[in-house]
């Protein structure tokens, strides 16, 4: 479960429950803050990726359709995130692709992995298929 309080796209405060931890995060523009079970702190630094991809975090797949007007049929776009692991903490690149499909549907790619997700008219997931989904 994640809850998210939206101020910004670059300021943008977050709790995730897993089945076996807590995860407080704070995206702050080019940084996002996180803390694991009120214990464990890191800090991850952009570093030249496009966006961050924080594991098992709808909002952040929200980012670059927001950013780049994803929501409607269009051309294909290739990103390079710094994903970080839950719970490990642990960060890779990872290279991503998000190809608008149409009717707020953009199937995410990532090596192996592809699923359609699905986002509200703001650009703020609904539904991840076979991963995620809103509850209202």
């Amino acid at each position: 479960m994640e809850v998210a309080h939206v101020r910004s796209l670059s300021d943008t405060t977050g709790v995730q429950i897993g089945s076996s931890y807590e995860l407080e995060w704070h995206l702050r523009g080019d940084r996002v803050d996180l803390t694991l079970n009120h214990a464990r702190h890191e800090i991850v630094h952009l570093g030249g990726a496009d966006f961050f991809d924080l594991f098992a975090s709808p909002f952040f797949n929200s980012l670059p359709v927001m950013r780049d007007g994803l929501l409607d049929v269009g051309p294909a776009r290739d990103y390079e995130m710094r994903f970080v692991h839950v719970p490990e903490l642990t960060v890779e690149l990872s290279r991503q692709r998000y190809e608008p499909l149409g009717n707020h549907v953009v199937r995410y790619s990532s090596g192996d992995f592809q699923s359609d997700i699905t986002f509200d008219a703001d650009g703020f997931v609904l539904d991840y298929r076979g991963f995620l989904e809103r509850v209202h």
